[in-house]
């Protein structure tokens, strides 16, 4: 916290121009809120400073008061002096209606530049510019390329960075602080000022806003104007029938009853979800319900998300369902109450999602969390606690990001022409997540540029220039945010865009005449088009609907929570063992925690009815039964990650077989091979040196599918691919196999690694809990068989359309549906014989007319090149593991006739999973088909890490 100057405890508006003031009182305002009787004074002196205060405390009046001030009391104005930087375009509509007023009442001219500004409007900009500008990170890398805005920059004094927190975690934030860097070059030294949410390391994201110039930290607590509570619902007899409708079950309904009866007791609500699938399911239940609710989240279109927007604003619904996509300061009028609906995860997005209600001074902003599992609410629980402490995570800025460099050398390129590379490494290095880039990382980037003809480097003379393909690249790549292959959604009717579908959710489950959720409403799918990559659809009434994938959406739970929760339930677990009863533990929490006693003692089932030793911050338990292994760990998701991704690894090399693996906050479950015991396990914990960890899951990664996925991400910044579109399988003209090998010893491949170190995984931390367990810091016990809280993470996955036990209409669907699909017959004893027909015309035991033998192999109707890898005599790798797949196809139909064969025709179902479900010997022919659903449902939404 900065030091507080004496003025600032009086009426800051003091310091501001006369004009200002008037405008001020014009305006109603007449005492300043807590953030603008501190930062004001500072800011009006020409100080960088950092504002981190909740949204709705006056934050933009709080850095732009004084902005304004300053260019009110200039005697004459050529350029833009001040740039106000935001995120987010719709935060771009919302600062230009919020600033307008202001600038028409002072005399000074506010205009908005961004991507879907106007030909028109850029040429009006450069040739009058406007005094303040209003833009994104990525407009103002535009903005070197033109010599009359060029010209108009340099009278640049102020930039305002709004949001600064959310930029600093990212590689677009990482790429502003080169852009701003190189705004100094033209514009000389001006004012930063940042505006940010709660963080835990406020210092250091103002070093991150000034290039470590010193910086006027502003920080207003949080959590003292938060009243959060926690509650699961009791489950009623009105949830059990109306589970039956929602075609989902009674603990879902019950959710979705309690949401309904918290928007219905307030006027505007903010009902918030953790990922776009849980948007969609969540969204489509409570609109079924009878729930006056709109959805917003990333994926819609612009349209949609502005129209949803403005209804709500004006009152026409009561409640938005949204994701992150409303945690940014976006506009939509006065909000009094915020459900985060399961656990918000970390401390900071509890803070900011809850913060968006009670906008007025004083008012304290109230939240409901619905939790679903004994998991969400102790989290949940953790991460009240914690925020009331002020304990909130760091920004997490990326250091040296390796494509960051090379997106911003042509970026100056572009604004100089051409510039020595040691004058460009000095700029870049001025920016303080590069500060300490070594030169011979910056100088390989370089001459990867170079190789990719991306620039000209003349290293004799130690010149950089533009070279052919400067341009293309340049504005090919203005943005740090990823190309990921992406269907446009089209109403066929109305011909307007409902929004966007992920590639893995189009090849994985999109066909004519299925039907899944969008904006809380149901599609029928007409029409993919492959090349134009968009999907026609029409509305429908149909109450089922698969919801869409996509891909990287999950926000991991920090160590120090999880580490919480871990510390809180050993707590619960001692006074079990004194003799305290559930009920009497349920009443304590109460008293401890925002919860209620039906909350608390649903949480603490599993915690009574756990046996053995129970996992805690400082103590991992393992268990096993069969070929299942789990660690319980309470280290959060990215260590977790880390530590399972290595055990897989050094498992599968003692073992030469794959191990299966899924992680969550508290548990690692491993489907380890035949053979391998918990006393494996616990001898690789306790044996493998953590000063390697690091090598040994770099190693690891090199089959990973997430490495070869962010490389061609990487590389497509480096210049290294034209325009690299989809996941890198089908598109790109590299196999991802052999794009891995082609760039492995370049700074692209470098870059790769560390994004996934940076972002998915934790080396550090790992090495840490290895390091704990040598020194005795840590405790390691085994029990034999599963337990209550090993396997308590098991539920919490659950899909919000998916009851455990399939509604009978839905299983007459799907048997409906897989009856009517196509299927490949083919003989694999004479090889002659092959038919497509539909499975409802297959016979009970299939037989070959040619030679009469039953080894007949069900495949996709499309199959062909199996048909050929079976029939050919010299066969690649490839063909021999397609025709080992179809041979166990044709043994499953040669044991099990047409069962085998609907089994076969489920989607993403291949012979193993199919064996899986036969061999599971239902004896209900519903039963056999929840089991297909379940499978289907599970490929469906296939996000393996790996």
């Amino acid at each position: 916290m900065s030091e507080t100057h004496p003025e600032a405890g009086m009426d800051a508006f003091a310091a501001l121009h006369g004009d200002v003031r008037s405008a001020l009182s014009e305006r109603g305002f007449t005492t300043p809120t807590a953030p603008q009787r501190e930062a004001i004074p500072p800011l009006v002196r020409g100080e960088h400073g950092l504002v981190v205060a909740p949204t709705g405390s006056g934050k933009t009046e709080t850095a732009m008061l004084p902005v304004l001030s300053a260019i009110v009391g200039r005697d004459t104005r050529h350029g833009i002096e001040a740039l106000y930087i935001t995120p987010l375009r719709a935060l771009n509509r919302d600062m230009r209606e919020r600033l307008e007023w202001w600038g028409e009442t002072l005399g000074i001219e506010i205009a908005v530049r961004h991507g879907d500004t106007t030909d028109y409007e850029r040429q009006k900009q450069a040739e009058d510019p406007p005094d303040v500008l209003v833009t994104t990170p990525e407009t103002l890398q535009a903005m070197f390329t033109g010599k009359k805005l060029r010209r108009a920059i340099e009278d640049v004094e102020h930039v305002v960075v709004d949001e600064v927190h959310e930029l600093a975690a990212s590689k677009r934030g990482a790429q502003l602080t080169i852009g701003l860097e190189h705004l100094r070059e033209h514009a000389g030294a001006f004012q930063r000022i940042g505006l940010s949410a709660t963080v835990g390391d406020p210092e250091e994201v103002g070093r991150f806003l000034t290039g470590d110039r010193g910086c006027n930290v502003i920080e207003i607590d949080a959590g003292s104007n938060v009243d959060v509570r926690i509650r699961t619902p009791e489950i009623g007899s009105a949830d059990e029938t109306a589970a039956g409708e929602l075609m989902t079950d009674a603990e879902i309904a019950s959710h979705i009853r309690a949401i309904d009866e918290i928007v219905g007791a307030h006027d505007s609500t903010l009902v918030f979800v953790n990922t776009r699938q849980t948007a969609e399911g969540l969204g489509s239940r409570l609109k079924a319900y009878g729930t006056d609710v709109g959805i917003h989240h990333g994926s819609l279109s612009k349209s949609a998300r502005i129209e949803v927007e403005d209804r709500f604003k004006t009152g026409e619904i009561d409640a938005l369902l949204c994701t992150s996509s409303m945690e940014l300061g976006i506009d939509v009028g006065r909000i009094d109450h915020v459900i985060q609906y399961a656990s918000p995860r970390e401390v900071r997005r509890l803070l900011q999602r809850v913060g968006r209600a009670g906008h007025r001074r004083g008012e304290t902003s109230s939240g409901t969390v619905v939790a679903t599992n004994p998991d969400d609410t102790f989290e949940a629980l953790a991460i009240v606690e914690r925020a009331e402490r002020g304990d909130v995570e760091a920004a997490g800025i990326h250091h040296a990001s390796l494509d960051t460099v090379a997106n911003q050398i042509p970026g100056l390129l572009m604004g100089f022409g051409e510039l020595s590379a040691a004058r460009a490494y000095g700029i870049v290095t001025r920016a303080y997540p590069f500060r300490d880039l070594p030169e011979a990382d910056f100088k390989a980037v370089v001459r990867e540029l170079s190789g990719n003809r991306v620039l000209y480097l003349d290293e004799e003379n130690d010149r950089l220039e533009k070279s052919g393909g400067t341009w293309q690249y340049f504005y090919a790549n203005l943005s740090m945010i990823p190309d990921e292959a992406t269907y446009t959604v089209e109403d066929m009717a109305s011909g307007d865009t409902v929004g966007t579908l992920a590639e893995r959710f189009v090849v994985t489950f999109a066909a004519p005449g299925e039907t899944f959720v969008q904006g809380g409403e149901m599609w029928r799918i007409t029409e993919i088009d492959d090349e134009e990559e968009t999907v026609l659809v029409s509305p429908i009434e149909d109450p089922t609907g698969e919801v869409p994938s996509w891909v990287g959406q999950e926000i991991p739970v920090p160590r120090e929570v999880a580490q919480h929760v871990g510390r809180t339930r050993a707590q619960a677990r001692g006074r079990f063992d004194d003799g305290a009863s559930r009920e009497l533990l349920a009443r304590a929490f109460e008293d401890r925690f925002p919860t209620d006693e039906h909350t608390a003692g649903e949480a603490l089932e599993p915690v009574e009815r756990h046996e053995g030793p129970v996992p805690s911050d400082d103590r991992i338990v393992i268990e096993g039964f069969g070929r299942e292994i789990v660690l319980n760990a309470a280290f959060g998701h990215t260590i977790n990650e880390t530590l399972g991704r290595l055990l897989s690894a050094l498992i599968g090399q003692r073992t030469g077989s794959s191990v299966a693996m899924e992680v969550d906050p508290y548990r690692i479950e491993l489907e380890v091979p035949s053979g391998v015991t918990i006393g494996d396990v616990v001898e690789i914990v306790e044996t493998t040196d953590p000063d390697h960890v690091a090598d040994l899951i770099e190693l690891s990664l090199k089959n990973a599918d997430t490495l070869k996925f962010t490389l061609a991400q990487v590389a497509a910044k480096f210049g290294a691919l034209k325009r690299w579109k989809g996941n890198g399988s089908s598109q790109n003209r590299f196999g991802k196999d052999r794009l891995l090998d082609a760039l492995e010893d370049t700074p692209i491949y470098d870059e790769a690694v560390r994004v996934v170190l940076h972002e998915q995984l934790d080396a550090e931390g790992a090495s840490d809990v290895l390091r704990r367990l040598r020194a005795g810091d840590l405790e390691l016990e085994t029990v034999s068989g599963r337990t209550a809280l090993g396997t308590a993470g098991r539920s919490s996955g659950r899909e919000l359309l998916s009851p455990e036990n399939a509604d009978a209409s839905v299983v007459e669907t799907v048997r409906e549906r897989i009856m009517g699909d196509r299927v490949l017959l083919a003989c694999l004893h004479c090889k002659e014989w092959d038919r497509r027909q539909t499975v409802e015309r297959v016979p009970e035991q299939p037989e070959c007319p040619a030679c009469g033998s039953t080894r007949i192999a069900a495949l996709n109707p499309w199959a062909e090149e199996v048909l050929e890898a079976v029939r050919a005599d010299e066969k690649s790798q490839e063909q021999k593991e397609q025709t080992e797949r179809a041979y166990k196809a044709a043994s499953l139909v040669q044991s099990h006739g047409k069962k085998a064969v609907i089994a076969l025709a489920a989607r993403g179902v291949g012979p193993r999973n199919a064996a899986y479900i036969i061999n599971n010997h239902r004896e209900d022919e519903a039963d056999f088909y929840r089991d297909i659903i379940e499978r289907e449902r599970q490929y469906a939404r296939t996000k393996s890490f790996w």
